[in-house]
């Protein structure tokens, strides 16, 4: 199964999700900020990671950006609050590989991810 890391710094998010895919078979590391999450990417790899945009250390998009400069960047999809009309095409545009939003659907939520991470690594 796929490494996924999630940089979420609500430890029940963190905990609810990390479950939610460890169930399915999936490794989960978590990270809290954007410092925690270079590092862990860095120690752990991943297949594909879960990005909080408001993080420590300058927010996911800033995240996002430092991984634009790794030639085998893993697909990151956006988890996040912003839900309104509009954000998830400028998520989209914005470099990211999909967009979950907050609160999730524990009954779809694994899959979605599973076909985030899929439907990018058969590109």
């Amino acid at each position: 199964m796929a490494r996924i890391l999630v940089v979420e710094d609500d430890i029940w998010s963190l905990r609810l999700v990390q479950e939610l895919l460890e169930d399915r078979g999936h490794h989960v590391v978590g990270a809290a900020s954007v410092d925690d999450g270079i590092a862990a990417l860095a120690a752990h790899g991943a297949d594909g990671i879960l990005l909080d945009l408001r993080i420590p250390g300058g927010g996911g998009e800033a995240l996002l950006a430092a991984l634009r400069d790794r030639a085998a960047a893993p697909p990151v999809i956006a988890f996040t609050g912003a839900a309104m009309v509009g954000d998830r095409e400028r998520l989209l545009a914005d470099g990211f590989a999909g967009h979950i939003a907050k609160p999730i659907d524990v009954r779809t939520f694994a899959t979605t991810v599973e076909a985030y991470l899929a439907a990018r690594l058969s590109q």
